[in-house]
């Protein structure tokens, strides 16, 4: 159960937050959305206002409402799961992290392209005219360009977007997962995912991964989400759960962001995003929803130690019954 000091402390940091994504969203709709909203110059480089704001302060309300939470409770550093673990073997769940998000996310565009052969395009159009209008000494391949892409997704992505991903998984693994854990392993997984879904609503609603104008649009696209966000959040947990460290899940959660669009460069037509091929989509995800499958009888149903000094992780696990 749940203490009720512990009740208090998970309200508190749903309503930081919450109130920090979503004022942070109202501000992006009301400034142009993600479609029309002011660029502006920075660093040299052109950039919107809403993806500046997408980028810090939506996706880092967790974070913050982790922090604001510990300090407006006095709850202090306790539990913050901020070590890394390497030499209690946590270097497996690393691994795992690093890459089996980008075999998953190359699955599931797999399986979308073979039920849905007719949005496969062979000559990879659009790399190719994304490649014509950039100067280049010595001329590129298509498949070469995407080969290259991939590499670099799978082995620098997970590194690259782990300051970004920080700012969601330090909230959401960081500090939800181990308020909700005593009610058992699976029901805190399950729920991080539905309450992590609903938190991306308000950007979803503005058109981001499943744009407008899709079949059951605006209705499907925030319940497509919820549902890659629990499976998503089942992956991210277990690897919580098992390294005592929110690490592995801020770098799972980068490598996704770094691949996700990886099957979007050999489309032609319009397929709907609610199915793929993006990880996103119903059968673009499956490979994330399969893991959920096998992870989920594998974790605990009456509570959990995450939170607890690491020699936990040597101890023999619990009965999952």
């Amino acid at each position: 159960m749940i203490s009720t000091e512990n009740r208090k402390r998970i309200w508190i940091f749903l309503s930081f937050a919450f109130g920090i994504s979503w004022l942070t969203g109202l501000v992006i709709y009301r400034t142009g959305g993600l479609v029309n909203s002011p660029t502006f110059d920075f660093a040299g480089a052109p950039i919107s206002l809403a993806y500046l704001l997408l980028a810090t302060a939506y996706m880092y309300g967790p974070a913050l409402a982790n922090l604001f939470t510990r300090l407006s409770t006095r709850e202090g550093k306790q539990s913050l799961l901020l070590e890394p673990h390497f030499n209690q073997g946590g270097w497996h769940y690393f691994l795992a992290a690093w890459f089996l998000p980008g075999f998953l996310t190359i699955a599931g565009a797999a399986v979308f392209f073979l039920l849905f052969p007719r949005f496969f395009d062979p000559n990879l159009t659009l790399v190719r005219e994304s490649l014509a209008a950039q100067p280049q000494e010595v001329p590129i391949s298509p498949w070469v360009a995407v080969i290259l892409q991939t590499l670099q997704a799978l082995l620098l992505a997970p590194l690259l977007n782990a300051i970004a991903t920080f700012g969601e998984e330090f909230g959401w693994r960081g500090y939800l997962l181990p308020k909700l854990a005593p009610l058992g392993e699976r029901k805190a997984a399950l729920l991080v995912g539905v309450i992590w879904g609903v938190w991306h609503w308000p950007v979803i609603l503005m058109g981001y991964n499943y744009g407008f104008n899709y079949f059951g649009e605006p209705v499907l696209g925030p319940l497509a989400m919820m549902w890659f966000t629990l499976s998503l959040s089942v992956f991210l947990s277990w690897l919580t759960y098992e390294s005592h460290s929110i690490w592995p899940a801020v770098i799972a959660h980068g490598a996704l962001n770094g691949i996700a669009s990886l099957g979007l460069l050999a489309i032609q037509g319009e397929p709907s995003s609610i199915l793929g091929p993006a990880p996103t989509g119903v059968i673009g995800g499956l490979g994330f929803t399969l893991l959920a499958l096998i992870l989920l009888p594998k974790m605990k149903v009456r509570g959990s130690n995450i939170g607890l000094p690491v020699e936990k992780i040597q101890q023999p696990s619990q009965d999952n019954a």
